[in-house]
């Protein structure tokens, strides 16, 4: 079977990635670490996947862990400590994105998804120019359509995931809240089911990017699970687990670039003008999920 080399095998985005290559069973996934002997690593060989390292700083590295796939699923981390908050802009996140373009380039991979965002100076006009984890995926999108290579992005929203793996639903007395600055209870916020939904469209390019008339190539598709106010998602919460949920707006989070994250997708918005679900999406197979069925099958176990 043909090879998919997937890139932060370990994280959220390509864990659901992973899982969703092995469930379809037409190619064969190869997962990318910096270790083989990470505890992620190990799991992952435990399972019967080809673990490579890869270290995203060094391109012959990378060219060496890409060789003889086919398809490359890159993401790339704003997050990395050796990238943020030592440098605040992250500029070392473009420099791995633009290591890995060029390593897929000249192992010549037939065709390359990466986990983009869109330009939030460009999609604001200038209001919120220090999103950087933002800004950097969509300069390396942008290197990757003027490489030549062709590719297709996966844009995704908010996850919905961060109510337990950042904590962003914390416990109070009385139940639990979920505070984020910069929305007022009535801005709607862009959410996806990472685990859900990610794979699922993945699989769904990886199956018909070969086709012409299903002109994949070059495009990208928002990945959003659903849409609403934060009191509505409290409150839709509070009713499955029979506990107190509550929205609590906050003045500030204490770092600038959270702040203008969460003011830019409160006022402007991700998204805006692509229904939800993606139409385009559903077309090729996806199976979107619903606000309440996340919280059935994430959150009512975690939380009730």
């Amino acid at each position: 079977m043909p090879i998919i080399t997937i890139f932060g095998a370990n994280g959220s985005q390509g864990t659901a990635v992973l899982e969703a290559i092995l469930a379809d069973g037409k190619y064969t996934p190869r997962a990318v670490s910096r270790s083989l002997d990470s505890a992620g690593s190990k799991a992952l060989i435990a399972k019967g996947v080809e673990v490579v390292v890869g270290n995203l700083w060094d391109k012959e590295s990378v060219k060496s862990a890409i060789r003889g796939s086919e398809v490359v699923f890159g993401n790339t981390n704003f997050w990395d400590p050796e990238i943020w908050p030592a440098d605040p802009q992250g500029k070392g996140e473009i420099t791995q994105g633009k290591n890995l373009v060029d390593a897929a380039k000249e192992e010549g991979v037939k065709f390359f998804i990466y986990s983009s965002l869109p330009n939030a100076t460009k999609d604001s006009k200038g209001v919120y120019k220090h999103i950087y984890h933002v800004d950097n995926k969509a300069v390396i999108e942008e290197y990757l359509r003027a490489s030549g290579v062709p590719c297709a992005m996966l844009l995704t929203g908010y996850f919905a995931e961060n109510m337990w793996k950042v904590g962003a639903m914390q416990k109070t007395d009385t139940g639990y809240h979920i505070p984020v600055s910069g929305f007022a209870p009535e801005d709607s916020q862009s959410m996806t089911w990472i685990a859900n939904e990610l794979g699922q469209a993945t699989v769904a390019l990886l199956n018909n990017y070969k086709d012409p008339s299903k002109g994949v190539l070059g495009k990208s598709y928002p990945v959003v699970t659903f849409k609403c106010t934060f009191p509505e998602f409290a409150a839709a919460i509070a009713k499955a687990i029979d506990k107190e949920v509550k929205f609590t707006p906050l003045e500030t989070t204490g770092v600038q670039e959270f702040d203008e994250m969460y003011s830019y997708q409160a006022k402007v918005g991700m998204y805006h003008d692509t229904p939800i679900p993606n139409p385009d999406l559903v077309a090729l197979g996806v199976k979107f999920g619903t606000m309440d069925e996340f919280i059935q099958k994430e959150i009512v176990p975690r939380f009730s």
